[in-house]
């Protein structure tokens, strides 16, 4: 394949953007639907035959054609520069997502009978969403560029009018037969299968993948029993809120941790008061869980370590001696104190004190409280010691350290 090393980097773009790309010649016999079975889902096997198949035989060179199709999804058309007819296709996308009342609309529009209704939900639940195309068309003009020459090397085209003038529609009016559910099972399954790569990418902390994923998925892939778009929206918060939980402690973090941040999300949810709001709350509910996989995870360690590890930092005030600790398992504070070392990389007296004084040392930035309190609240009443602690692991006593923050005792 010409310009083969360019092809890999924009199929690589289109993949992270969630995008199917195929590439169709003449011999091209695609094993599942391009158009995710739509088409044959309506009775519509013509206008398959002609968008997928005679469409791209009639393609010029140095073109790049873009078609929205009478059910709003987009495709993109290329010829590649090469001796057989290569077509690189693009798509299906949409730009905006599908209220539920443009849904029912859709379905009046092709004649679908309400007992088919959910396979057409399931259908625009799993074709991705492009909020800002130009960036998609972006990417595919400096491909353009690229394998033709220039800019002025090539044009667009859009055949969408063209395209949809030329399709009768030939639409079912009778109750689906078994073999047409099945549009509902593979796409049910291919959405299943989105949403555990969602959640695994949570599992491992990675934002990124995981934010890019969710802009993808469609709400439509939890079902609507409310008229009420916000109640809709906040019953999938909170369906999301979990999946995100649990998500998380597969990722190995404590249920200590993830429980307050579980919970004050659950308070949130209720108080939205639109679906914009709603929106941005779920962004800010996929970075939390990722901060706390990124920050507590403990996968790596074994059980007796994850015990210890959250029992000290469920509260530093109490006994967090290796023989309390032990206790509190049923295991010798030999084993506890052999395996903590080897895992965590410090013994457990020095990671407890570490974490009293690193506890120590936010309280002190307030300002507001004494030594001898913030003492107290890290579990070692005697201030002497405290201070001689804190100097140990900070190189200056906690009245020092305030000094430097501009604050007095």
């Amino acid at each position: 394949m010409l310009y083969e090393t360019e092809f890999f980097f924009l199929q690589n773009i289109l993949h992270n953007l969630h995008l199917p790309a195929t590439l169709l010649t003449p011999q091209h016999t695609a094993e599942e639907a391009l158009d995710m079975g739509i088409r044959r889902f309506l009775g519509q096997e013509e206008a398959y035959q002609r968008l997928f198949h005679t469409l791209p035989l009639q393609l010029e060179h140095n073109t790049v054609y873009k078609v929205t199709d009478t059910f709003l999804c987009t495709y993109l058309f290329l010829r590649l520069p090469q001796e057989e007819r290569c077509i690189l296709l693009i798509g299906p996308y949409m730009t905006t997502q599908l209220s539920r009342e443009q849904l029912l609309q859709e379905a009046e529009r092709h004649s679908i009978v309400p007992a088919s209704f959910r396979q057409l939900e399931a259908f625009y639940g799993g074709v991705p969403v492009i909020g800002d195309e130009s960036v998609l068309l972006s990417v595919v003009n400096a491909y353009a560029e690229v394998i033709w020459g220039s800019s002025d090397a090539y044009t667009v085209t859009d055949m969408s009018e063209e395209l949809n003038a030329s399709t009768p529609l030939s639409l079912r009016s009778v109750p689906l037969s078994p073999n047409q559910a099945l549009l509902d099972m593979e796409t049910m399954a291919q959405r299943y299968a989105y949403e555990n790569d969602f959640l695994k990418a949570v599992s491992q902390g990675l934002r990124h993948k995981a934010a890019s994923m969710l802009s993808n998925m469609s709400q439509f892939a939890i079902e609507q029993r409310m008229a009420d778009p916000v109640r809709n929206i906040k019953n999938y918060c909170i369906i999301m809120n979990t999946l995100l939980r649990k998500a998380a402690e597969q990722g190995g973090v404590h249920p200590l941790y993830i429980d307050s941040v579980s919970s004050d999300f659950a308070r949130r949810i209720e108080l939205l008061s639109s679906t914009t709001a709603a929106g941005k709350l779920m962004d800010e509910m996929l970075t939390s869980y990722c901060r706390l996989v990124k920050k507590h995870a403990l996968a790596q360690y074994s059980i007796p370590v994850r015990k210890t590890l959250a029992c000290i930092d469920a509260d530093l005030t109490g006994d967090l001696s290796l023989s309390a600790l032990a206790d509190m398992q049923n295991i010798s504070p030999g084993y506890l104190s052999t395996l903590f070392k080897k895992e965590v990389g410090q013994t457990l007296t020095d990671y407890v004190n570490s974490r009293r004084v690193e506890q120590a040392a936010a309280m002190l930035r307030s300002g507001t409280l004494q030594v001898q309190t913030v003492a107290q609240y890290c579990g070692i009443p005697d201030v002497n010691y405290f201070s001689k602690l804190f100097k140990r692991y900070t190189g200056v006593s906690p009245k020092e350290f305030r000094q430097t923050l501009g604050t007095k005792d």
